[in-house]
This record gives C-alpha cells, sequence and structure tokens, in this order.
C-alpha cells in the first residue's frame, strides 16, 4: 500500500486560540500536518524557508506588516508553498485584492470547517477558491480589461494603509482602529496621513467621506 504523502500548512494568525482552532481542524484530516505556526508576518518569512510549506493560511490582520503586504513580499521571494488568505475582514472588499497581490483563494473566518477544508484542497490541486459572487466579479473584471479595479482608489494604498481605510468608513475613530489593530494612536495617524496623501486628499474629513464611499460602493457588488 502506497504511502500517504502528507501536504504541509504553516499557520499565520496573531491569536493563538484561533491558530489552535485551525490546527484542530486541519489535523483532523489524514493528509494535512501543520508544520508551523506564526503570529506575525515577519515571523512567518522566517520559518518559511526553514519549514518548506506546501501551504500557507494567511490571516490578513497581524502585527507589523500586514497579511497582504506579506502576499507581496513572497511573490518577490518567489517562496515555495500557496497561499489561502483566512480572515474575518468582508471578502467582498478584500478578495480580489488578495488574489492579485499572489493568493490563491480567500475563506471568511465564519465559514464551516468543511468549508476550509475544501478551499484547502482546491488551491493545492492549482484551483483558485472564492465565493461565486466573488468569482463573477472577478470574471467581469477580465472581460471588462480590469479598468473598474486599477481605477480604485484603494489600489495605490498598503495593506496596512487599506485596513485603517476601510475601517475608517466603517465609522471607527482612531483609537478603536489602534485597539483593533495593535497599533498605537499616533501610528495610525501616521497612516491616515499617508492614505491622504496618496489619494489627494486636503484633510480628515474628506478622508472620512472618501471610505465610507468606498466601503458603501464595494459592498455594492
Amino acid at each position: 500500500m502506497q504511502a500517504l504523502t502528507m501536504k504541509r500548512i504553516l499557520l499565520v494568525d496573531d491569536h493563538p486560540l484561533i491558530r489552535k482552532g485551525l490546527r484542530l481542524t486541519l489535523e483532523s484530516e489524514n493528509d494535512f500536518l501543520v508544520c508551523g505556526e506564526a503570529g506575525t508576518a515577519e515571523e512567518a518569512m522566517a520559518l518559511i524557508p526553514e519549514l518548506n510549506p506546501d501551504i500557507i493560511i494567511l490571516d490578513i490582520s497581524l502585527p507589523g506588516q500586514s497579511g497582504l503586504d506579506m502576499l507581496r513580499q513572497l511573490d518577490s521571494t518567489r517562496a515555495k508553498g500557496v497561499v489561502l488568505v483566512v480572515s474575518r475582514h468582508d471578502e467582498i472588499l478584500y478578495a480580489e485584492r488578495a488574489i492579485r497581490a499572489g493568493a490563491r483563494g480567500y475563506v471568511m473566518k465564519s465559514e464551516a470547517p468543511g468549508a476550509l477544508v475544501a478551499a484547502i484542497r482546491k488551491v493545492l490541486t492549482g484551483g483558485i477558491h472564492v465565493s461565486a459572487a466573488i468569482n463573477e466579479r472577478l470574471l467581469q473584471g477580465i472581460a471588462a480589461g480590469q479598468q473598474s479595479f486599477n481605477q480604485s482608489p484603494a489600489e495605490a494604498l498598503s495593506g496596512r494603509e487599506l485596513e485603517v481605510f476601510e475601517m475608517t468608513g466603517k465609522g471607527l475613530g482612531t483609537r478603536e482602529i489602534a485597539d483593533r489593530l495593535g497599533l498605537s494612536i499616533k501610528t495610525v495617524e501616521s497612516y491616515r496621513a499617508r492614505i491622504k496623501m496618496k489619494l489627494n486628499l486636503t484633510n480628515a474629513a474628506e478622508l472620512v467621506q472618501h471610505a465610507v464611499q468606498w466601503s458603501e460602493s464595494s459592498a455594492t457588488y
């Protein structure tokens, strides 16, 4: 009888309880092995050459470098292993961006464990996993020559800047954003200043208005 080939999985999430739940779910499959865990993108990047994972399960919100920025770094280093983003962030706002940054799929943390397992199996065999709604949007973008996506002002932002932008659009203040992202208020203010500069906005009121409009328009797809 041929020995079972184990698929090596690296978990990247800053919440130990989330990682524990993911490990229990994945290792209940007889061909999955969680070969390592990391709480930050920097830890993950240091582990990847050593662990040589087949797939990386990556959250977007991480202390320090964001998951989206780590995706771009992985793409530039051509590290082995595909990436599946598993996040609490709305898929409609982040899935397309994650795929374009190099991820092979996107799963919401609210999904049932079976959906995560199915997504992992799909991307490991060369597929791309997103919801039906996001898949339709991607296909429409291809048919339109990607015009709508490339003209999105949020495309100019880094991963962490986009998180701050999204939370601003949802009505969160500087302190709330800082608490959620594990950052200082001064750091969040710096991100907001960079966002205003990149999007050619002159003041905080314009930033809030722009963020709300973007969030609402993204949710209409």
